[in-house]
């Protein structure tokens, strides 16, 4: 199983509206590519400045491609993040998961 971590930031006063936005388009996004086993948000405030993670499972590189294109290490955005995003941080990690 592969974990896919993407990192992205505003401002703490849209924080609250960015998160409704993950929740309706970029979860269900992740959830319905087939081979997503699991799609998490974390949030952290610190100062004027909130900071989320998305954290995903897949089953494989491939169900990863499927979603995010052939250049897996490239971070996917949607149209809507100009709207709340402080920057577009270019690429995500990728990580072995073990239980």
């Amino acid at each position: 199983m592969i974990a896919r971590i993407w990192h992205g930031r505003t401002n703490k006063a849209k924080a609250d509206e960015y998160l409704d936005f993950l929740k309706r388009r970029a979860l269900p996004d992740y959830r319905s590519t087939p081979g997503n086993l699991a799609a998490y948000i974390l949030c952290r405030v610190e100062g004027d400045v909130t900071h989320f993670l998305t954290v995903t499972h897949w089953e494989s590189l491939l169900a990863i491609e499927a979603f995010a294109g052939q250049d897996i290490a490239r971070a996917k955005y949607y149209a809507e993040d100009s709207e709340f995003l402080l920057e577009f941080e270019p690429d995500v990690q990728h990580h072995e998961l073990y239980s």
